[in-house]
């Protein structure tokens, strides 16, 4: 679920016709006050950030003067509630509360439909008030296809005793939320607390919101970086992996940043799973020999090896790492030669420079693990790989041992790649260049016999797409960098395979 922040989600339920505070979100101390004289004081000042409790944790506090104002905004912005830098304000006016009241709409999986809830106790999360009130809690099935009417929600506030007056005002509250989380598509969208001020206005206190992942698309206007279920602001590295995966439908490609700011020597190390199940077993395996994760990285789903590259690419984009760890699920029914190749590319590229284990357990395996061996001199760092056979504790202890063994001084490889090229064509997310001059000079055409795809074809001598460009770049040509690796390996180096990272390169 991709999350929305409070005035995010306070700006769409207005736009639906829920009152809100008067206010307005800001970056800096000046601009806090120039909201407070706009909307008058005392205010109330709060931290946008994904977090529950934020009062206790000093992320939500009061104003009754303009220097108050400055003065608090001014400690709460960039400093941190419970791990996470508050970088935004929500200024609002602050409410006379005569009763606070909890009303959501979420998705529930059992049902297998929508559900609102309600309760005459707000403030609270809901599993808190189920647990300790649950007099005070009804819900009530939705039809996504109808939605709710208005009796239908007038009978849920009778249920715990709303009547009268406040109920003719609260019932709008709720239809207008659900027309909310089913107009953008909401797993999740809650007012805790609808608050009844003193004189009698129903007013969303506070609002979350959260969409479900497979429906950001659809709502650019939401102006969601990541549509991933995160309980924090998506880092760079985690923007940049994303856009990957968004650009890319053929397998999964998933990463997460679990730590940012360590040095060399503490043990941290790049992790690279595949598959779910097999990725959770291979992290408790290094976990146990006491590694810490810099990251956790899923490429599974038969990936192709042009994505598993940028994958690679992006984990040792993380400085101080001691290790890069890959191991997954060992009967994956996915190609393990695409993995190795794309790890491969981006190792010699890189030049790795931490001790790497990698566990190929699936397909091919031999394949995967002879490719590994035979580039092994393309960067200075020590590489092992395995197979399904290895387990992954095996593997962790492999990796610690080598990562206490000293670095070796070691005759390096590089990719000898041209600085001009003759000719060239697209694929769907990079580029395939020749130098027809190194090309000519090639005996064995080794690119020609790796393309098992019939992509390329020789034409006087010199490597041509054997397709039109046009069915190259909707993805005929399957990115499995086989050419590119002969071409180094057995070749004259006349071909290069471009494979662009935005916000990387």
């Amino acid at each position: 679920m991709a999350r929305l922040f409070e005035f995010q989600g306070k700006a769409l339920i207005a736009e639906a016709g829920i009152k809100v505070p008067h206010g307005d979100v800001v970056e800096t101390p000046e601009a806090a006050v120039e909201v407070a004289k706009r909307i008058g004081l005392p205010v109330v000042l709060k931290a946008q950030v994904w977090v529950t409790g934020r009062a206790s944790a000093g992320g939500i506090d009061f104003a009754e003067t303009l220097d108050e104002v400055e003065g608090k905004a001014a400690s709460m912005l960039g400093h941190q509630v419970k791990g996470q830098t508050v970088e935004k304000l929500l200024v609002e006016e602050r409410l006379s509360i005569a009763r606070e009241l909890f009303v959501g709409i979420t998705i529930d999986d059992r049902r297998k439909r929508p559900v609102v809830m309600f309760s005459t106790r707000g403030g609270t999360g809901i599993e808190e008030i189920a647990s300790r009130w649950p007099q005070a809690v009804v819900h009530m099935d939705i039809d996504p296809r109808r939605g709710i009417y208005d009796f239908e929600v007038r009978e849920l506030a009778r249920r715990v005793g709303i009547r009268g007056e406040l109920q003719k005002r609260i019932v709008p509250a709720i239809r207008r939320l659900w027309a909310t989380a089913r107009r953008y598509e909401a797993r999740n969208a809650e007012i805790n607390p609808l608050v009844v001020t003193e004189s009698g206005d129903v007013v969303a206190a506070d609002c979350r919101i959260t969409i479900d992942d497979y429906a950001v698309f659809r709502h650019p206007e939401l102006g969601i970086e990541i549509a991933r279920e995160f309980d924090r602001p998506a880092t760079e590295l985690e923007r940049i992996a994303y856009r990957v995966e968004a650009n890319d439908y053929r397998g999964t490609f998933y990463f997460f940043q679990m730590l940012r700011k360590f040095k060399k020597g503490e043990g941290v190390i790049g992790f690279h799973g595949a598959g779910g199940g097999g990725s959770m077993m291979s992290m408790d395996a290094v976990l146990k020999k006491g590694f810490k994760l810099a990251n956790f990285c899923d490429t599974s789903g038969n990936p192709p090896a042009s994505k598993v590259y940028r994958a690679a690419r992006i984990i040792l984009a993380q400085k101080n790492i001691d290790g890069y760890f890959a191991s997954g699920s060992g009967v994956a029914s996915q190609e393990q030669f695409n993995s190795a190749r794309g790890l491969i590319k981006a190792f010699a590229e890189e030049g790795l420079s931490v001790p790497a284990v990698i566990r190929l357990g699936g397909n091919a395996e031999e394949i995967a693990i002879a490719l590994l061996k035979q580039f092994s001199d393309y960067w200075p760092a020590q590489l092992e790989a395995y197979g399904r056979d290895d387990t992954p504790e095996f593997c962790a202890d492999r990796l610690s041992v080598l990562v206490m063994l000293p670095a070796r001084a070691k005759q390096v490889k590089r990719f000898d790649y041209p600085r001009e090229f003759s000719h060239s064509f697209k694929t769907m997310t990079g580029w395939v260049r020749f130098d027809a001059e190194r090309c000519l000079r090639c005996e064995g055409k080794p690119c020609i016999k790796a393309c098992d795809y019939g992509i390329l074809e020789l034409s006087d001598g010199v490597p041509r797409l054997a397709i039109t460009e046009a069915d190259a770049a909707k993805g005929r040509c399957v990115e499995c960098l086989a050419c590119e690796l002969e071409c180094h390996l057995q070749g004259a180096g006349g071909l290069k395979i471009e494979l662009p990272i935005e916000g990387l390169d």
